[in-house]
């Protein structure tokens, strides 16, 4: 039988089971160091098209969600202004700190700071929850949701699958902004 990828291959998914049984959880953690308590690249097994399939799925906050879609807009912007624009690096020296950025970087640096204040201000970039599936994914079925919590943990990533594979997950389809957090100064 022709499987999609190797995330429907029966022996794939027996492997991951056997996994979650024995670390008594519903799904499995892929290492990242993108990985935070505001985003989590995970595994688990759900059914599709009738059939258990390894989901490859990524659970975001909502705020961080917000962010992202406020730097995209904000980097849109600054490719107008600045034709040559290809990201900002920064570097490090010998010892770990920062090395100053060059002139017009600083100078792209600020114009995205002044977007990302003046979106927010305005209430121009508005999120909601959403959940996105990929048929086509190299592994399993990609799955991409982000949701209105504060952080994702162990409890929330549970909360999650059980709803999810259940067919009870809710989205809430109302629209949210959210506010930087300022800087404290000592």
């Amino acid at each position: 039988m022709k499987y999609p990828n190797d995330g429907f291959l029966p022996e794939n998914i027996d492997d991951l089971k056997q996994e979650l049984i024995s670390s008594n959880k519903s799904f499995k953690i892929i290492p990242s160091e993108d990985n935070t308590d505001e985003y989590v690249n995970f595994h688990f097994i759900g059914k599709y098209e009738g059939k258990d399939v390894i989901y490859d799925a990524v659970l975001y906050t909502l705020k961080l969600h917000y962010q992202s879609e406020l730097y995209e807009l904000a980097e849109h912007e600054v490719a107008k202004k600045f034709p040559n624009y290809k990201g900002i690096k920064y570097e490090e020296d010998e010892n770990g700190n920062l090395i100053p950025l060059k002139t017009e970087e600083e100078e792209i640096g600020w114009f995205i700071t002044e977007m990302i204040m003046d979106m927010e201000e305005e209430g121009s970039v508005r999120v909601q929850e959403f959940l996105g599936l990929d048929t086509n994914h190299d592994f399993g079925i990609g799955l991409d949701a982000a949701l209105n919590i504060e952080s994702i943990d162990e409890e929330a990533l549970e909360k999650f699958i059980v709803s999810f594979n259940d067919d009870t997950l809710k989205l809430d389809d109302t629209f949210y902004t959210f506010e930087s957090e300022e800087e404290e100064e000592d």
